[in-house]
C-alpha cells in the first residue's frame, strides 16, 4: 500500500508540474501580446481542468510511472492550452496569427511523436492512448472555433463531431464497441488539424480556404459514417448470434433430457 501511495504521489507531481508549465506559458503569452481577461481566464480553466481530469485518471489507472510518451502528450496539452487562450482572446482583439499558428504547428508535429515514443519504450497504455486522443480532439475543437469566425458557424461541425459521437454512444451503447485499426481513419484525423491550420493562417484566397475546410468536413463525415455503419452491422451480427445461441440452448437441454 505504501509503495502504491509513493507511485501515486509521483504521478500527481507530474501533473502539477504540467499545470505549472501551462501557467508559465500563459504568463509568457500575456507578456508578449498583452492578453486580455478572456484569454487568461480560458487558459487558467484549461490548465486546472487538465490537471484535475488527468490526476483522477492516473489515480484510477494505477500506473507505476507517468512515462516518456505521456510527458510528450502533456507538453502537447500545454501548447493546446496556449492556443485555446489565444483563440479566446481573439474575441476581444485581433489575434497574433503567427504565434497562434506556430503553437498549433508544433502541437500537430508532436502528435506523431508520443505514439512512437510509447512503442519504442514499451510504455503504451490505455490511459496514454485516451490522453492523446482527447488532446487531439480538443485542439480540433478550438481550431474549428477560430476558423468559424472566418468561415461561419458550420465549421463547428468539425470540432463537435467527435463529442456528438461520444454523446450518442451514451444513448446507443453499441457505438462503444472497439473499432478495427484503420489507416484511413488515422489519415482523416491528421487531415483535420492540417486543413484547419491552413485555413486559419489565411495564406490562401478565400475560395481556396473554403475548399480546404469543406475537404476537412467532408472527409470527417465519411470517416465517421463508415465507422458508424461498421459498428451498426457488427452489433446486428452480435445480436443475431446471441439470439441463435439463446434459442439453441433450450433445444440442447431438451435433447440431453431425452
Amino acid at each position: 500500500m505504501a509503495l502504491n501511495n509513493t507511485f501515486d504521489a509521483r504521478l500527481q507531481q507530474e501533473t502539477a508540474v504540467g499545470a505549472g508549465v501551462q501557467i508559465l506559458l500563459l504568463a509568457l503569452l500575456g507578456t508578449a501580446i498583452g492578453m486580455g481577461p478572456a484569454g487568461w481566464l480560458t487558459g487558467l480553466v484549461f490548465a486546472f481542468a487538465t490537471w484535475a481530469v488527468l490526476s483522477r485518471a492516473l489515480h484510477r489507472s494505477r500506473l507505476s510511472s507517468f512515462g516518456p510518451a505521456n510527458r510528450v502528450t502533456l507538453g502537447r496539452a500545454t501548447l493546446v492550452g496556449g492556443v485555446t487562450a489565444l483563440v479566446a482572446d481573439s474575441f476581444e482583439s485581433s489575434p497574433p496569427v503567427t504565434l497562434l499558428i506556430g503553437l498549433t504547428a508544433v502541437a500537430l508535429i508532436l502528435d506523431g511523436v508520443d505514439g512512437k515514443v510509447a512503442r519504442r519504450t514499451g510504455t503504451s497504455s490505455a490511459l496514454g492512448a485516451r490522453f492523446d486522443m482527447e488532446v487531439d480532439a480538443f485542439l480540433i475543437l478550438v481550431l474549428s472555433v477560430y476558423v468559424a469566425m472566418q468561415q461561419g458557424p458550420w465549421v463547428l461541425l468539425i470540432g463537435g463531431m467527435r463529442y456528438a459521437f461520444v454523446a450518442a454512444a451514451r444513448v446507443a451503447p453499441w457505438l462503444n464497441a472497439p473499432l478495427p485499426p484503420s489507416f484511413a481513419r488515422k489519415t482523416v484525423a491528421a487531415l483535420q488539424g492540417i486543413c484547419l491550420l491552413l485555413a486559419g493562417a489565411e495564406l490562401l484566397p478565400q475560395p481556396a480556404n473554403l475548399g480546404v475546410v469543406l475537404l476537412s468536413l467532408g472527409s470527417l463525415v465519411w470517416s465517421f459514417g463508415r465507422d458508424v455503419l461498421w459498428l451498426w452491422g457488427n452489433s446486428r451480427i452480435g445480436a443475431v448470434a446471441a439470439s441463435e445461441e439463446a434459442v439453441g440452448e433450450p433445444m440442447v437441454l431438451e435433447l440431453a433430457a431425452r
